[in-house]
């Protein structure tokens, strides 16, 4: 009977040492974080909250043994915030960019060609612009000198009236000479 209640009481003790101590890691997991932050003058100080004059500013999460967890970033002005995305955004477009000609072309020559044949297209069509320039520049030229000898553009008494046919011309060489230039 001895042993028996020797054995009770032993199992007891290893419920209640068992208990306490699934208490005191239960507590610990819900304690609350230690912060570490520097204060204007440079003096760095810890504490399981923020003032709030230093609530803006960058400051550390540790852990109870004092490792760091994670950092936490100055919060941002609106202004520098949205730089901050657009500068984000540019350079995601940047190396999505990049990763689409790294994938699409096998060399650098390769790019450089395409680039080559791409300026020398434009380039021919900067010289056919040109000469369609040239071309409606002297019909007009040659309308105005044939208009030159009728009313109300000739000075001479006799000068009869501008057919209808060379004023439509006239209008159709302005307006193809209007396209060329938009």
């Amino acid at each position: 009977m001895r042993d028996a209640s020797l054995t009770l009481a032993f199992c007891c003790a290893l419920l209640l040492t068992s208990a306490a101590g699934h208490a005191a890691s239960s507590n610990r997991g819900s304690a609350k974080p230690t912060y570490k932050w520097v204060d204007a003058n440079g003096v760095t100080h810890y504490g399981d909250s923020i003032p709030p004059e230093y609530a803006q500013g960058s400051r550390t999460e540790l852990n109870e043994q004092g490792v760091e967890i994670r950092q936490l970033p100055a919060r941002l002005s609106p202004e520098a915030a949205a730089a901050a995305e657009q500068a984000a955004a540019d350079e995601a477009r940047r190396r999505q960019r990049d990763a689409f000609l790294l994938n699409t072309y096998v060399s650098a020559q390769d790019i450089e060609q395409l680039r080559d044949e791409r300026i020398a297209l434009v380039d021919s069509q900067l010289t056919a612009a040109r000469t369609s320039i040239e071309s409606v520049d002297g019909k007009v030229e040659s309308i105005a000198k044939r208009m030159a000898n009728f009313k109300p553009y000739s000075q001479s008494a006799n000068a009869r009236r501008l057919p209808d046919a060379l004023a439509e011309e006239a209008v159709r060489a302005l307006q193809d000479r209007r396209l060329l230039d938009e």
